[in-house]
């Protein structure tokens, strides 16, 4: 199975990108990846973020072209380029102000996590104690996400409070990179009363490669394709597809900023997880696919996971304003 044969979608990278990784993203086969561009950074910061992303549009315009509806998907993988959709892993970048959700998306955002790790604004988060909920600040900020056509993300969100705002929200959500609870006990995987949530809603969530939510690189294609199997059996097909969380090329010390931002003066040393041999970078997306297919996908199943539940997802929220 060529992994050109229809779109290849990868729900989330995160990397600290260059052209080496655009040219993963090529090798790969794949047809559009939402990039992460904020986590803590305020709104100033995140339009120097932004500035960015438009540099990279420029010089790598050979090899990707910027995304903001699924008719863009179709556009790049004409053209051979792969399209990137923007988004943000919290509302770090919205500070208190729900008039910038409109503004970050005329400039091409549209997919927002609500929480990172830790309590903010808008709700909880997986690595808190004790998980309060939506706030009404929350409540909010996913008001005006659907009304301007902004995907909501609940992938780092508290348990409570991702079931508030799938209940929020006008129309369905994304985990963009989780896996279930049952597969690998994490704080960042998801239990069945939410993932059963999401898809009674029309939500999809995208399986991550993370080593550290699928039991760590030790973990085989076999295991992690059997997981997939078992969670379309349990939710439907439809709801299921990959965000792999890709990483590549940070430091040690980018990762202990990650985690905390400027929450912790003092926070520990991290180090960055070995990835397991079967899925280091994009190049890797023929190979896990190859592994669905040998579980026993069929071409439409492998279509709908690998690209087209996030199209039809991206379809139904990523309209214009009202």
């Amino acid at each position: 199975m060529r992994p050109t044969d229809f779109p290849v979608i990868d729900g989330i990278e995160i990397n600290n990108w260059n052209r080496e990784l655009f040219e993963h993203l090529h090798a790969g086969g794949v047809s559009a990846v939402h990039a992460t561009v904020a986590v803590w950074e305020d709104a100033r910061r995140t339009l120097d973020r932004l500035i960015s992303w438009d540099r990279h549009f420029r010089e790598h315009a050979d090899l990707i072209r910027p995304a903001t509806c699924p008719a863009d998907v179709l556009a790049a993988r004409q053209e051979g380029r792969t399209a990137i959709l923007l988004g943000f892993q919290n509302t770090a970048p919205l500070e208190d102000e729900p008039g910038l959700v409109e503004v970050f998306h005329r400039l091409g955002v549209r997919i927002v996590q609500l929480t990172y790790n830790i309590q903010n604004l808008a709700g909880s988060a997986c690595y808190d104690e004790r998980d309060g909920g939506l706030t009404r600040f929350g409540r909010t900020l996913i008001a005006e996400m659907d009304r301007v056509g902004v995907l909501v993300d609940c992938s780092h969100v508290g348990n409570r409070t991702t079931l508030d705002a799938i209940d929020a929200a006008a129309g369905p959500i994304a985990i963009t990179h989780a896996n279930p609870l049952w597969y690998c006990d994490s704080p960042r995987n998801k239990p069945d009363e939410v993932i059963d949530a999401l898809a009674r809603r029309g939500g999809v969530i995208g399986l991550t490669l993370y080593p550290n939510f699928i039991g760590g690189p030790q973990t085989s294609l076999e295991s992690f394709c059997a997981m997939v199997v078992k969670l379309a059996e349990q939710i439907g097909i439809e709801h299921v597809a990959i965000g792999s969380d890709l990483a590549c090329h940070w430091t040690d010390q980018d990762l202990a900023t990650l985690r905390y931002g400027r929450t912790r003066p003092d926070a520990p040393a991290a180090s960055w997880p070995s990835w397991q041999p079967w899925f280091r970078d994009a190049r890797d997306f023929p190979r896990l696919m190859n592994g669905l297919a040998d579980a026993g996908f069929g071409d439409g199943e492998l279509e709908a996971i690998m690209g087209g539940n996030w199209m039809r997802l991206w379809n139904q929220t990523m309209k214009q304003p009202r």
